[in-house]
C-alpha cells in the first residue's frame, strides 16, 4: 500500500500536470521487479518507455517474458517510429532508446554511458526534454550511477520522480544515486511503485 499522503502528492503533480508518458530504468535485479509493477499498469494510453541494461549482440526474449505479465504489447522501437501510446516500449540491447521533441524514438549507437547501451540517462533525458513536466520517470535497483542525472533532468524539466527504496533492494547504488541527485518526489518499495502506477495508468494494484 502507498501512505495517503503519497498518493496525494502525485495527484497535486497531475492535476497540474496530467502525465503523457511513463519511464522506467534498472539494472541488476530490476527485471524481477519488472515483474511486479508491468501487472499493475491498466489498460493505458500512455507510453510506457523501459531500458534494462542487456547484454550486446546477444538475443533476448524480454518483449516475450515481459508481454506476458503486462496487458499492453511490449515491442521494441526501430528508428523514427512515432511514440505512440498504449505501449511498452524496450530498448533493443546495444542501442541508446531516445525520445526526440517531436516524439518519435532515436535508436541509435551511440557511446555507452556508465558502460551500457541502452542507457537510463540517454532515454531519461531525452523523455525530459520531449514530455517536460508532464514524465513520470521511475528508478529501480542497480549496480551503476546510471539513472541519477537523467531523474535529475526530469525534476529540473517539472516531471515527477519515484524511486525504488534503496533500503528494499539488493542493489542499492543506482537508487541511491538518484535520490542524492534528483531528490525524487517519492521513495517507496517495489509494491509501492507497482501501486502508484495503477494509480497513474487508472486501474488498480495487481
Amino acid at each position: 500500500m502507498v501512505p495517503a499522503d503519497l498518493i496525494a502528492r502525485y495527484r497535486v503533480h497531475a492535476a497540474s500536470h496530467p502525465p503523457s508518458a511513463i519511464a522506467i530504468g534498472g539494472s541488476a535485479g530490476s527485471i524481477e521487479t519488472l515483474g511486479v509493477l508491468l501487472p499493475a499498469i491498466a489498460p493505458t494510453a500512455l507510453p510506457i518507455l523501459v531500458v534494462v541494461h542487456l547484454r550486446a549482440n546477444e538475443p533476448t526474449r524480454l518483449p516475450e517474458l515481459l508481454g506476458s505479465k503486462c496487458r499492453l504489447p511490449v515491442r521494441m522501437p526501430f528508428d523514427k517510429q512515432p511514440c505512440d501510446g498504449a505501449t511498452v516500449w524496450l530498448a533493443p540491447p546495444d542501442f541508446h532508446m531516445l525520445v526526440e521533441r517531436d516524439r518519435v524514438f532515436s535508436v541509435v549507437i551511440d557511446e555507452p554511458a556508465h558502460f551500457s547501451r541502452p542507457a537510463i540517462d540517454v532515454l531519461f533525458e531525452s523523455a525530459a526534454d520531449a514530455f517536460g513536466p508532464a514524465l513520470v520517470a521511475i528508478v529501480l535497483g542497480g549496480a551503476s550511477q546510471d539513472g541519477a542525472s537523467g531523474a535529475a533532468r526530469v525534476r529540473q524539466r517539472g516531471g515527477f520522480v519515484i524511486v525504488e527504496d534503496p533500503a528494499t533492494t539488493e542493489f542499492t547504488v543506482m537508487p541511491t544515486a538518484a535520490v542524492e541527485r534528483a531528490q525524487p518526489q517519492i521513495v517507496i518499495d517495489r509494491q509501492g511503485i507497482a501501486a502508484l502506477l495503477a494509480e497513474i495508468t487508472g486501474g488498480t494494484s495487481a
